[in-house]
Order: structure tokens, then C-alpha cells, then sequence
């Protein structure tokens, strides 16, 4: 007896649209993002502005992400999403406009980064909230799938676009390009139903939410040590946006059209690896081990890049790069929602996402800095030292394996009372 296949999403019209659309606007970020890079390399004699710039991107996700969320709770999630993409359109415009005025340099660029980064943090929460509120409980995960699926076509075809567009017109285009793409979100989002929530009262509940994760993660040793294990990666795999572009831009001086197919190479390793490589490693492999393997081979990255000096040789440590990251990422992730009970699930899961982007935004900072005075290539090999020390030194330390790593059952239920 053959098992009914779930429907495809895609089917869904409502969310067919928004699908194509997040395409076309997720291809033109990944462009922008190229474009930025290679304007600011253009503006700017010193890889420190390039490596601040992931600082900048990372930085409103620290800030505003858990604030966004408690207020996408209190209004409509579909104002807010439209407010979210007409305020990145006009950020992406107005650096366009800059760009083609002439008056745009690396002060304004940061400005622009960081505002833009303002919006995509206020848009995520409730962007996520958004796909189950389109689609049917069957179609949820074949939409949840399609969501990764776009991501990783942007993250291939925006870069690669960039590369194209950089070699026959100016960054501004580009840069008015994403203004458009962000618009066209900004239509394809549906009417969705008026909410009616006091504000004041859940924005208590979001203060008060905030102290019980904190205290659930300071009772329970195991997600603590998760916590601390994605910050200590976050803080060490960020120098792939703060210090590659340097690289490639400063110390091998690529164009354009090199740089974006470089970006597109990172983009095909993720995918790839997703698609053939973790699968194949997880069936063979414990959580903490494929955490080892990713962390030595995101190291043995830094030390290739580090000695490159061409183009073509980039091409395969990005690849790596980008399967390396994707496998640790996931894992790490899969790790804290095995450990976390349902009652605290959402609020330690948004707690875990920024302590991330505060961990990548002040390690940006700090490689940054260390390239500017150091140089880019000892900082490179500084980084892969520290990433094998601290991957084999958490790997004795704290084993995150799918049956170890779970508190006891005791322990989980009585912290999860006290958050009831």
C-alpha cells in the first residue's frame, strides 16, 4: 500500500506568490550585499571598514530581534512585514541615490548597512510566524522545505548576478535593483487577520519571558553549555564575512565579476553539502563528531586562504566554507532543540539566535581590528589555531550526542515547572 505523498506548497497560490517573490527579493539582497562589499572596497583604502561592515549587519539582530517579535505579537503581522519591506526599500534606495549623486562614502555605507540590518531584524520574527499562517498543517513541510530551498538559490544566483552587473553598470544599480525586490515583497504580502492584543500587557509578558529563559538557562547546565558552544562558533566563524572579502579584495585584488563568483562558490558548497555531504555524514557520525569535522575543515579553510594567490584557487575553500558552516549551524541546532523542553522552546530559541549575533558582531569587530594591525593573513591563521583549539577542547569538555546530551528527565521537568 502506497503512502499519500503531503501536497506540495507550491500548489498554494497565496504562497506561491510570496515564494517567487522572497526569490527574486533574496536574489537582489545577496547582489546588494556583493555590491556593498565592492563598493566599499572601491571608497575605502582599509580592510577595516569591509570587516566592519559584517559587524554592522550583525549588530541589529542582537539589539531589536527580541523586541520585534514581542511587538509582532501585539499588531498585524502583515502591516508590520509591509512596513518592514518599505523601510528596507527605502534604506536600498536611498544608498542608490547616494551612489548615483555621488556623495555616497564609507560613513554613509555603514549607516545604510546597519539600517538596513534594522529592518531585516524586525522582519524575521514575524516573517516566521508568517508560512503557517498560509499554508495547511500537510502543506507546512514542503513550505518549510521551499523556504530553505530559496534561500539557497538566492545565496548562488545574487552573488553571481552581482558579478555580472558590476562588470557592465555601477553598484547604485544594483543597489536600486534591491529597492525593487523589496517592494515587490512589500505586494505580495496577503491581508491577514486584524489583531487585537493590549501592547502594554505584552510587552510586560516579553520582560518577564526574558528573565524566565535567563534563569531556566543558568538551572540547566546542558543548554547553558549549547549556548556557550554557538557563541564561541559564531564568534570564530564570522571572520568568513569580516576577513574573506578583505582577502579577496585587498590581498588578491579581484573585480567585481571575480568577487561575485567566488560569493556564488560558497553559496554551491552550502548547497551541495546539504543536498549529498551532511546527510551522508550524519548516517555515519555522532552530533560532536560531525561538530569536530566541520570546525577542523572551516580551519583548514583559514589556513588555504591565508596562502592563496589567485582567483581559482579561492573557489574550492569557499565551497567548503560554505558546507562547513552549514553542517555546524544545523547541528548546533538540532542539538539545543533536543535539549530544550516545548514550554521554553520559542523564547531559549530566540535567546540562542542572539546571543549568536552578539557573539558575531563583536567578533567581527575583533578580527577586524586584528587584520588592520596584524595583517589579514596572520589573523587568518590565528583564527584556524583557535578554531581546532577550541573545537577539540569542547568536544572533551561537553559531548553534544544525540542521546548524551539531554538532561535528566528529572531535572528538565522540575525546570520546566518553574517556568509555568
Amino acid at each position: 500500500m502506497k503512502m499519500k505523498a503531503k501536497p506540495s506548497a507550491w500548489r498554494n497560490r497565496v504562497f506561491l506568490k510570496i515564494w517567487l517573490a522572497s526569490l527574486v527579493s533574496g536574489t537582489a539582497v545577496a547582489a546588494h550585499d556583493t555590491a556593498a562589499t565592492w563598493m566599499m572596497n572601491l571608497m575605502s583604502p582599509s580592510g577595516l571598514f569591509i570587516s566592519l561592515m559584517a559587524s554592522l549587519a550583525s549588530l541589529p539582530f542582537f539589539l531589536f530581534t527580541l523586541p520585534a517579535g514581542a511587538l509582532a505579537d501585539a499588531f498585524n503581522a502583515g502591516i508590520i512585514l509591509r512596513l518592514a519591506n518599505l523601510w528596507l526599500a527605502g534604506c536600498a534606495g536611498a544608498l542608490a541615490f547616494l551612489g548615483w549623486a555621488g556623495i555616497l562614502n564609507p560613513i554613509l555605507l555603514l549607516v545604510g548597512v546597519f539600517v538596513l540590518g534594522l529592518g531585516f531584524a524586525v522582519n524575521a520574527p514575524v516573517w516566521a510566524s508568517l508560512v503557517p499562517q498560509l499554508v495547511t498543517d500537510e502543506e507546512l513541510p514542503s513550505a518549510l522545505t521551499l523556504g530553505g530551498v530559496q534561500l539557497n538559490i538566492s545565496g548562488i544566483l545574487g552573488p553571481a548576478l552581482a558579478g555580472i552587473l558590476l562588470a557592465k553598470l555601477e553598484a547604485p544599480f544594483v543597489f536600486g535593483l534591491n529597492a525593487a525586490g523589496f517592494l515587490l515583497v512589500s505586494m505580495a504580502i496577503p491581508a491577514l487577520p486584524r489583531t487585537g492584543c493590549d501592547l502594554g500587557r505584552t510587552l510586560i509578558g516579553f520582560v518577564r519571558s526574558i528573565t524566565i529563559s535567563v534563569r531556566y538557562v543558568g538551572q540547566t547546565q546542558n543548554v547553558r553549555n549549547i549556548l556557550f558552544r554557538n557563541a564561541i562558533f559564531s564568534s570564530l566563524v564570522v571572520v568568513i564575512p569580516a576577513l574573506m572579502p578583505v582577502v579577496l579584495l585587498k590581498e588578491l585584488g579581484l573585480d567585481g565579476s571575480s568577487l561575485g563568483l567566488v560569493f556564488a562558490s560558497m553559496g554551491v558548497g552550502s548547497v551541495v553539502g546539504a543536498i549529498f555531504v551532511i546527510p551522508w555524514l550524519r548516517s555515519r557520525f555522532p552530533t560532536d563528531r560531525l561538530m569536530l569535522i566541520a570546525q577542523i575543515t572551516l580551519a583548514v579553510t583559514y589556513v588555504l586562504m591565508a596562502m592563496v594567490h589567485h582567483c581559482l584557487y579561492c573557489l574550492v575553500p569557499m565551497a567548503f566554507a560554505g558546507a562547513s558552516w552549514t553542517l555546524a549551524a544545523s547541528e548546533l541546532w538540532v542539538a539545543a532543540q533536543r535539549a530544550i523542553p516545548n514550554s521554553v522552546r520559542g523564547r531559549i530559541s530566540a535567546l540562542m539566535m542572539v546571543l549568536s549575533q552578539g557573539a558575531m558582531t563583536l567578533g567581527a569587530i575583533a578580527w577586524g581590528l586584528s587584520a588592520h594591525i596584524a595583517g589579514t593573513r596572520f589573523t587568518l591563521l590565528t583564527a584556524a589555531f583557535l578554531f581546532c583549539v577550541t573545537a577539540v577542547s569542547l568536544k572533551e569538555g561537553s559531548r553534544i550526542t544525540d542521546n548524551r546530551f539531554s538532561p535528566p528527565k528529572s531535572k528538565k521537568l522540575s525546570a520546566s515547572r518553574k517556568l509555568a
